[in-house]
This record gives C-alpha cells, sequence and structure tokens, in this order.
C-alpha cells in the first residue's frame, strides 16, 4: 500500500491496527489509554536495592528469552554499559532480547555479535550507527528493525507499541535506592532525559552507576520509586568521549556562507520578534546560525525567549549575556552545556516526552518558532533523509528531526548541494524521514529554496537579497556539477521500518543488491 509520501508499505507489516503514513496531523487529536508496568511494592524496610553484581541484578528483574530491555545515549561515544549488559546477559544464556534504545552509535560496535549468534533478534532506536547499522542492512537482525524520532520512541512507550520488561539506566551519580542523576561522579552527562519514560514504563529499572552518593541524591532525574535494582560497577562510561571540552566552530567558506543564507532567511520572517524560540542542531552550519543571530538579536533589541534541544556552547554563550531568558534541555553535548544544566537557574532538565512526544497534551516543540536542521539528502518533493547513506545503507538518526520539523513554524534544512561528489538534492530520496509538508526551507551554498506551501514565506522573502531558487533548480545545479546519481538496487528484504512520530509508517528499508565486480 502506498503512503502520503508515495512509499510502498509491504501489506505484511500492516496488521494489528499499523497504518500508513497520511500526513503530519492525521492523528491530532488521537486518544489511547496509557500503559502501565508491573509493578511490585516495596514493603521491608531492611530490603536493600543494591546488587551484589550486574549479573545478580539480570537475575533478580527476572529477565527471560523473548523480553525487552532498554537503554538511553546520553553518555554517547563513551558509552560502556549497553555492552556491559549484554556481555552479561549474553554469559547468562538468555536469547531473543530485543533492545529499545534511545539511540545505538559506534560505541556499541561488540554487539554485533550478537545480532549475529541470536542474542539480540530486534532493535528499536531514534539512531544506529557504525557496525549495528551495517549489520541491519545486510539482514544479520532477525526481525525488521524500527527506527523512530525521539518523541515517536516515548509516544510508543507511552502506547503500549513497545513494552519494556527490563530497563538499563546508566547514572553518573546514584543513591542506594536508586535516586539517579546526570551530575556528578565520574561519568557526568548533565541529563538522563531520554531514561525517564523507561523508568516510569518498564517492568524493572536496574540503575547501574560508578559513584554512589549518600541518600538522598536530590533532586533526581531518575525517582527512587522506579528504581528495583541498583548496580555499582568500576566505570560507565569514558567521560572523554561523552562530552567534548570543544565542538567544532566551522572555518568552512562553503558551511560558513550557507549559515550566512540561514540566518539571513531566519531574520527576514515574521517569527523573528521578542521572545522568538529556536533549536539547532551541533553541526557545523547550525552552529554557526546560533553564533551569526547574535548580533541581528542586538540590532534589534530581541531577545529568545527560550531554547531547547540538544545543548551547546553557543547557547549557553547566549544565556549567558542574557540573550536567551530560558534553556529547556533533553541532551547535553559538550562541557559548558552539562555544567550551565547544573548551574545556572533558568537551564532546566526536562523529559523527552515534554521535548516531542507528539501525542501528549502539548510539546515544546510544538511552541518553536524556528528549527535549524541537517540531511544527507533532500527530494524535490522536499522530503528530506537522515537515515541512510548514498550506498542504502543505514548510518543515520532521525533524533528531534522529524518532530521539531512537524513543531516548528518555520523548518529550515541546511546542506551543501553536493557531498563527496553525490548529490544533496536529487530527484527523490532513499529513505523519507520528514515529510516534505513538514520542511519550509532549504539552504545550500549555491541558493535558497522555500516549499512551494509556504506561499507566505515566498512572499516575505522575496526582497531579502537572498538567492532564491526553486527546489528544482538547485537539483539541476547539483546535477551539472556530478552528474544524475544512479538509483541503488534493493533486494525485497525489508530490514528496518521507518514509523512516522505518530506510529504509522512512512517508509521501509530494503537490503541493498550486493556489488558485483560484474556491475561496476
Amino acid at each position: 500500500m502506498k503512503n502520503l509520501v508515495g512509499r510502498d508499505i509491504p501489506e505484511q507489516f500492516l496488521k494489528d491496527g499499523k497504518e500508513v503514513f497520511q500526513g503530519q496531523h492525521y492523528r491530532d487529536g488521537y486518544t489511547y489509554k496509557k500503559a502501565s508496568p508491573t509493578v511490585r511494592s516495596y514493603m521491608k524496610p531492611s530490603e536493600g536495592k543494591l546488587a551484589s553484581s550486574l549479573e545478580e541484578a539480570i537475575k533478580q528483574s527476572g529477565l527471560k528469552d523473548g523480553m525487552t530491555v532498554s537503554f538511553h545515549h546520553h553518555f554517547r561515544d563513551g558509552d560502556y554499559v549497553v555492552n556491559m549488559v549484554m556481555d552479561t546477559i549474553h554469559q547468562l544464556g538468555i536469547r531473543d532480547i530485543t533492545i529499545c534504545a534511545s539511540s545505538l552509535g559506534t560505541a556499541h560496535a561488540p554487539i554485533v555479535k550478537y545480532i549475529e549468534d541470536g542474542t539480540i533478534t530486534g532493535i528499536s532506536s531514534s539512531g544506529v550507527r557504525g557496525e549495528i547499522g551495517d549489520a541491519i542492512s545486510s539482514g544479520k537482525l532477525k526481525n525488521p528493525a524500527f527506527i523512530r524520532s525521539h518523541g515517536g520512541r516515548v509516544r510508543a512507550i507511552e502506547t503500549g507499541d513497545i513494552h519494556i520488561d527490563v530497563a538499563f539506566i546508566g547514572a553518573p551519580t546514584s543513591d542506594a535506592f536508586g535516586n539517579a542523576r546526570g551530575k556528578g561522579g565520574k561519568s557526568d552527562c548533565g541529563v538522563l532525559s531520554y531514561s525517564m519514560v523507561d523508568a516510569k514504563y518498564a517492568d524493572k529499572v536496574v540503575v547501574i552507576t560508578d559513584t554512589l552518593v549518600p541518600f538522598p541524591n536530590y533532586p533526581p532525574s531518575i525517582e527512587h520509586i522506579d528504581v528495583d535494582h541498583v548496580v555499582v560497577v568500576p566505570e560507565i562510561g569514558n567521560p572523554k568521549k561523552i562530552a567534548n571540552a570543544l565542538l567544532r566552530f566551522t572555518t568552512d567558506p562553503r558551511e560558513l556562507l550557507i549559515a550566512e543564507y540561514a540566518t539571513k532567511a531566519l531574520v527576514s520572517t515574521p517569527y523573528f520578534k521578542d521572545n522568538f524560540s529556536f533549536q539547532t542542531g551541533g553541526g557545523g552550519p547550525s552552529l554557526a546560525v546560533t553564533r551569526f543571530l547574535k548580533p541581528y538579536m542586538l540590532e534589534k533589541n530581541i531577545k529568545m525567549g527560550f531554547a531547547i534541544g540538544g545543548i551547546t556552547k553557543p547557547m549557553i554563550d547566549l544565556l549567558e549575556e542574557g540573550l536567551i531568558k530560558t534553556i529547556v534541555d533533553a541532551q547535553d553535548f559538550d562541557l559548558t552545556s552539562i555544567a550551565s544544566v547544573h548551574d545556572h537557574p533558568r537551564h532546566f532538565e526536562i523529559s523527552t516526552s515534554q521535548y516531542a512526544n507528539p501525542m501528549n497534551k502539548g510539546a515544546f516543540v510544538n511552541q518553536l518558532d524556528f528549527v535549524i536542521l541537517g540531511a544527507l539528502e533532500v527530494d524535490t518533493d522536499f522530503n528530506v533523509n537522515v537515515i541512510t547513506g548514498s550506498d542504502g545503507v543505514v548510518r543515520g538518526a532521525p533524533g528531534g528531526h522529524v518532530d521539531t520539523a512537524a513543531g516548528a513554524k518555520c523548518s529550515i534544512i541546511v546542506a551543501p548541494l553536493v557531498r563527496s561528489r553525490i548529490p544533496t538534492i536529487k530527484d527523490s530520496v532513499i529513505t523519507v524521514t520528514t515529510p516534505g509538508e513538514s520542511v519550509d526551507i532549504v539552504v545550500t551554498e549555491v541558493g535558497v529554496a522555500i516549499n512551494p506551501r509556504r506561499q507566505d514565506l515566498l512572499d516575505t522573502l522575496k526582497d531579502s537579497g537572498l538567492p532564491l531558487m526553486t527546489i528544482e533548480e538547485l537539483r539541476d545545479e547539483a546535477y551539472a556539477l556530478v552528474g544524475k546519481p544512479e538509483e541503488i538496487e534493493f533486494l525485497d528484504q525489508v530490514v528496518a521500518l521507518v514509523e512516522y512520530r505518530d506510529g504509522t509508517l512512512i517508509d521501509v528499508i530494503r537490503k541493498p543488491k550486493p556489488v558485483t565486480l560484474s556491475s561496476i
């Protein structure tokens, strides 16, 4: 069955109420009963929660074959928790496990062997990179992976689409009863936003820490009333890879030009006014937009009402200078942002449900004026791909891309016209992550394309001085530079399902056809 963006979704995946994508507002007003975990009351004052080892905690949790475990990714490339837990599960002989993670990356490459031997047979994640992406694309995972946005993951857990049997939450500090924080210890990551929904909805919750502190560890990100077991281990992560002292501030003239155009487009809209709201990513052009905004804000005496998302030093600088009134934080990307969420009175930790869940009573993304987002590919219908590379292999993360694009009044995609002699703007993206109806402006170093759906922005920006072009003209420029790319051949085997944030299927990812010498 074809969905609204023209993607063919096999009938075998449309069962038990699963539907194809039918537009970003299709499920507005949708009602459901929240899922509920199994709760074991804690009755004995003398009964402690400290387990002698991770193995003992897993045994006490009742984890069995066929169950689902969950993880968060606040430790980023420095995470040790996923690997140590899956090593222990494997040693205990438990198999057929589904991993529900907020993201999986290069740090988790060692678990590929557990995909290959059947210990792991399912994955649900908001991001898949490195060797795990290769394993999924090559068909090694028994069941198709589910790829969901950050808001879509929370929605799936709260609605019961995903049931977590045991949540494993790495915490920089915890007390013996399980009050856990992203602050302090040897592996300070700032916040634990992604794991909050896991703690509330999982049947059992295991907090893993390398720094045990006196009770009560307050104010907690994870409350002890939701925690069953606490395990102390030597290390939960590599601090040098959890956060950077400095993010990359681009000096690339192409990226700076893209940022300049994006900033000029932003400030030319009617939404750029006092108390505007804003989110941007951690890439070179996106970070530069944050810095380029400052002189415009000073010139017009404008302050930002709030900033959200993954937080970085440029945001903190504006907060410290009084140009941002409030930051609400679901993830910290550098040491400056980690320090700020602990110390600044107007910098607050929020849950991922508060951030981006499309089916609660109002997420922060719905109050966004602007979001600046990247892209691997954009097509002439303004659909964006941030999941599969030019070879069709899973290597990216929707993260909050889908959620913020849908919620913001003005979503701006920044991307070079070509990468490594491969067009970024093309006829059709390999995988649709974010539908074109959620994308308002596409900015490249060559020109700026405004979605024809946004006649208001076309009228507003026509005299902005920006090099306005149609999306087709940008595609033609890309093809003139490097040629039209050859279509990737795929097999019929579906290796991953891409859910839109509301739970409908926006695309499927198939196994790429192996390249042979005769086909080159």
